[in-house]
C-alpha cells in the first residue's frame, strides 16, 4: 500500500483536502493517506517548509509528500515532482521543499506538465486538485517521473536565517511558535557557553524534558523540530514574556 502524506494550508472547513484525496483515490484507490497538517498559516511557505522538514523522515521509505502552500497558484511558478533516494515530493516550486531537500539525495526533478495525465481545467485557482493530486496519483501507481513532466536541473530555495557568530556570541532568533507557545529558534547545536539571554532575560536552565524547567522562567530545550526552543513549563512563553518571531537569543561563548 502506497503512503501519501499531505501538508497544506487548506484547512478542513471548505472541502479542499477532500477534493484532493478524491482525485488521488480515483487514480489509485489503494493509497493510504496520512495528514501531517492542514493548519499551516495561510500562504506561510516558511512554516510549511519547517514542518515538512521536521516530520518527513519519520515516514516509511517510498512515501509521497503532497506539500502545498501555494500563494503563487496560477502564476509562472513551476509545479514540480522530486524523487530522492528514499521519498517523492510533489509541490509548487516556491521553496517549501528547500529545507527538507538539503538532507536528501535528489535523483530527479520534473516540471509537472504532462498533457496525457493532467485533466483539462477551466480555472487556475486550485492546482492542488488539478495538477498536484493527479501527479501524486500516478506516481503512487509507479509512473516514472519522466512521464509526469520535463526534467529540471534545480529547485527554488528560501532563505533560512542562520545564526550569527561573533568572537563572543552566538546569536540566533525565534523562527516559529508552536501551539504551546514555545519559541523555536534557528539554533541546532549549543556550544559551550557562559550565559544565555533573550530580550534581556537570562535563561538559567537548559533541560531535556519540559517539566525539568523552572515554571515562571524562560528555559531552553532541544525540541522535536531539531532546534533549541525557549519555553516555560505548562504555560505559553510567547504570551507570558511577550516574545515575538525574530526576537534574538544571545549565547555568550565560554572563553
Amino acid at each position: 500500500m502506497q503512503v501519501v502524506a499531505l501538508l497544506t494550508d487548506f484547512g478542513t472547513e471548505d472541502g479542499f483536502i477532500g477534493a484532493v484525496k478524491g482525485v488521488i483515490s480515483s487514480i489509485n484507490p489503494s493509497v493510504q493517506f496520512i495528514d501531517i497538517t492542514h493548519s499551516i498559516k495561510s500562504f506561510d511557505i516558511f512554516e510549511g517548509a519547517l514542518i515538512l522538514n521536521a516530520t518527513y523522515r519519520y515516514f516509511p521509505k517510498g512515501t509521497i509528500f503532497f506539500s502545498v502552500v501555494d500563494p503563487g497558484v496560477g502564476t509562472e511558478r513551476n509545479p514540480i515532482a522530486v524523487q530522492t533516494k528514499d521519498y517523492f515530493f510533489v509541490a509548487p516550486d516556491n521553496g517549501i521543499l528547500s529545507i527538507a531537500l538539503k538532507n536528501e539525495k535528489i535523483l530527479k526533478i520534473v516540471k509537472i506538465n504532462s498533457k496525457d495525465l493532467l485533466p483539462e481545467r477551466d480555472t487556475e485557482t486550485f492546482h492542488g486538485r488539478d495538477i498536484f493530486a493527479p501527479a501524486v496519483g500516478y506516481i503512487s501507481r509507479g509512473c516514472p517521473l519522466e512521464l509526469i513532466g520535463e526534467e529540471l536541473n534545480d529547485y527554488i530555495r528560501i532563505d533560512f536565517p542562520e545564526p550569527e557568530v561573533t568572537n563572543s556570541y552566538l546569536i540566533g532568533e525565534i523562527i516559529k511558535f508552536d501551539k504551546f507557545g514555545n519559541g523555536i529558534t534557528n539554533i541546532k547545536e549549543l556550544p559551550p557557553f557562559d550565559e544565555i539571554e533573550i530580550n534581556g532575560i537570562k535563561i538559567k536552565k537548559v533541560v531535556k524534558g519540559f517539566l525539568e524547567g523552572d515554571k515562571g522562567s524562560i528555559n531552553l530545550i532541544k525540541g522535536s523540530f531539531g532546534f533549541y526552543e525557549v519555553f516555560s513549563p505548562k504555560e505559553s512563553a510567547e504570551q507570558k514574556f511577550n516574545l515575538k518571531k525574530g526576537d534574538k537569543i544571545k549565547i555568550k561563548l565560554k572563553r
